[in-house]
């Protein structure tokens, strides 16, 4: 439920009365006042969230109306008393205006906006260099990528080109700000090499694709859902979101620093499809809670800026999804490292004079995209020659080579 404040000429009041009836509302208290020297009936209503849109429909006309409303929910307890838990329990999403205003909102102030960019990416270079996950996590609270990504997908399915321009332009500035302070950060300080924790978060996966969608839809239900409805704070999906951006964004910029173009490739990719898959599924979920191009106080919306926006994000993502499938080596390496361990597994669970004891796979940055070999280690208990350990790693690496496509260095380890 939310509390509306109207003032109204005295002579509007049965209109309003009929419209808060016609919308399942409720005038609880009608106040006489006066504005610009004028007599006005001030009243405090009561309108369910998802009636809000159709009141303000039916008052429209209403001449000289004034309308507040506070975004918070209110709890409206009526008679019969016996009752308060059903009342206080049917907790309903926010209004499709309300999301919309809300969004407005987002997109106003840029020093502060620019000012948490920066601040971000000096996180993430911190984490990255030290090679600090819980710094890692820090820069994704601090970061405001939530922000235009969900205002990007809000306009899309409000076919808003306003506000669908002004997102886009925050989402490029944000990211670049970052990119731009990991970049000078790493010039300041005279990185030269990547550390491993900045080769093992630019790894992509086979499902990759899986994190933006997520975090996609979980902005767009918070935003949608009343503050009560859900035990998920805001903050902790915004951090989703950006998990799914600030990390890329800042590879990006140390990549282009240290001349390291394998990160910087697969971080831009990673970046993309981020950015497509969070609109596609923030306007499937904003659509379901009937934010659409029509609606009250709507006036620019157009259902062909929604056809074109979600058009361009499908072709992009499809586009996106065939070349990391297209070329494994370079964007799914951590999916086929995960494929080349099970594999060196079974070669060696296939001898009966050897157990595993251990077996990891993965790929290394030394090299140009595509081109780095895949560094696999066996640690097996058993008895092998110096000539036979070798003879079996050979093996090994030439299956894998034969199996998966890659260069494959194998280590064979007997404990």
């Amino acid at each position: 439920m939310r509390q509306l404040t109207i003032t109204i000429p005295p002579k509007e009041l049965p209109k309003v009365e009929r419209a808060a009836n016609d919308n399942d509302g409720t005038i609880i208290a009608q106040i006489d006042v006066r504005r610009d020297g004028q007599d006005r009936a001030m009243l405090l209503c009561v309108i369910p969230n998802a009636r809000i849109e159709g009141f303000f429909a039916d008052v429209e006309n209403v001449d000289e109306l004034y309308a507040t409303f506070a975004p918070q929910g209110v709890l409206s307890l009526e008679p019969p008393a016996d009752e308060p838990e059903n009342q206080v329990t049917d907790v309903q999403p926010r209004s499709p205006l309300e999301i919309y205003l809300s969004g407005l909102q987002s997109i106003g102030a840029w020093k502060g906006f620019l000012a948490y960019s920066a601040l971000g990416g000096v996180v993430v270079w911190i984490a990255l260099f030290t090679e600090s996950v819980f710094l890692l996590v820090a820069a994704m609270l601090i970061a405001p990528f939530a922000g235009p990504a969900m205002t990007t997908a809000m306009a899309t399915a409000r076919g808003d080109a306003y506000l669908l321009r002004r997102s886009l332009l925050r989402y490029v500035a944000a990211v670049a700000t970052t990119i731009a302070t990991a970049f000078v950060l790493s010039l300041i300080f005279q990185q030269e090499i990547a550390t491993t924790m900045m080769g093992e978060v630019s790894m992509r996966s086979a499902v990759s694709v899986l994190l933006p969608l997520a975090a996609g839809a979980a902005g767009a239900v918070n935003l949608a859902q009343s503050n009560r409805s859900s035990l998920v704070s805001s903050a902790a999906t915004g951090m989703l979101v950006a998990a799914a951006l600030a990390p890329p964004a800042g590879l990006v910029g140390m990549g282009l620093a240290i001349g390291q173009m394998d990160i910087v490739v697969s971080s831009l990719w990673a970046l993309a499809i981020q950015i497509v898959g969070i609109n596609i599924a923030g306007f499937v979920v904003f659509r379901l809670y009937g934010v659409t191009t029509k609606g009250v106080r709507y006036p620019r919306g157009k259902s062909v800026i929604t056809y074109v926006a979600l058009s361009l994000s499908l072709l992009a993502g499809t586009a996106l999804l065939y070349l990391q499938f297209s070329t494994p080596q370079q964007f799914q390496q951590s999916s086929l490292a995960q494929r080349i361990t099970a594999a060196a597994q079974e070669r060696i669970e296939e001898r009966e004079d050897l157990d595993l004891i251990f077996a990891k796979a993965e790929f290394s940055r030394a090299m140009s995209a595509g081109d780095n070999p895949v560094l696999v280690t066996l640690h097996v208990e058993g008895s092998l020659s110096d000539a036979e350990n070798k003879l079996l790693a050979d093996r090994i690496g030439d299956r894998l080579e034969e199996e998966f496509g890659v260069v494959a260095l194998v280590q064979l380890v007997i404990v």
